[in-house]
């Protein structure tokens, strides 16, 4: 495997503290859910996660899409739904459901590139077997 790049972001304060990355690109303070809680006010670990699998789950779609060249509409969009689950043990855990719209093709194909995508992107490469995902084509 060669890596081809890394991200580097900083944490301090965990969830109620502060997030900043190498470029400054990100700098912004995390909080506790009010659903948890917390203050709310700010982005969560949970929500910077949905971010990045939707965005990265988008593209993965755009790819397998382009390789049958199939153009997506503008319009076909990737909600990524990111749980903090409690298990009985006390331990917490993630989940997640991709909302997944893909205008322009039939529910067939739809499906079919959803699962290709799901395939050949990092976030569901990295989440296999770890993380419960659930895919969800939406009409």
């Amino acid at each position: 495997m060669k890596r081809v790049y890394t991200a580097e972001v900083t944490a301090t304060g965990g969830r109620n503290g502060q997030v900043k990355s190498t470029d400054g690109i990100i700098d912004m303070p995390v909080r506790l859910p009010e659903g948890l809680g917390g203050k709310g006010g700010a982005t969560n670990p949970e929500q910077l996660f949905a971010a990045g699998y939707s965005a990265c789950f988008q593209s993965a779609l755009q790819l397998v899409a382009s390789k049958q060249q199939i153009r997506l509409d503008e319009n076909s969009t990737v909600t990524a739904h990111v749980g903090l689950d409690q298990f009985d043990d006390g331990r917490y855990g993630l989940s997640v459901q991709l909302d997944v719209k893909v205008d322009g093709v039939d529910r067939a194909k739809a499906e079919e590139l959803v699962a290709q995508a799901h395939e050949v992107c990092p976030y569901s490469v990295g989440t296999k077997g770890n993380i419960d995902v659930k895919l969800n084509v939406l009409d």
